[in-house]
């Protein structure tokens, strides 16, 4: 009688044990949850970081002459009067197409 409550509670400890690494909401489970915490938490910082450099860039814009002239030379090719403007191109490398 001894050994069948012993061997009924062994397979009741292997099935509990089965349960907490292989079924729902069980150690496998955990473990991909928390990668896939690591993995948000990392794109969050690199987003913010983003959007940190775009409100600094922004208050830049808005408070600075500089940062518009800046960015009217750079991306729009803006000249002041009596400027000249020159263009340098670097010649063509062999077997290289434009």
């Amino acid at each position: 009688m001894l050994r069948y409550v012993a061997l009924l509670l062994l397979i009741v400890l292997i099935a509990l044990q089965v349960k907490l690494w292989t079924g729902q909401g069980g150690m496998r489970d955990i473990w991909t949850l928390e990668a896939r915490i690591a993995e948000q938490t990392a794109e969050n910082e690199r987003l913010k970081a983003r959007n940190d450099a775009l409100a600094a860039d922004v208050e830049d814009l808005k408070h600075g002459d500089a940062a518009v002239e800046e960015r009217a030379r750079s991306e729009l090719g803006l000249i002041k009067p009596g400027e000249t403007f020159y263009h340098v191109v670097e010649p063509a490398k062999p077997g290289e197409r434009k």
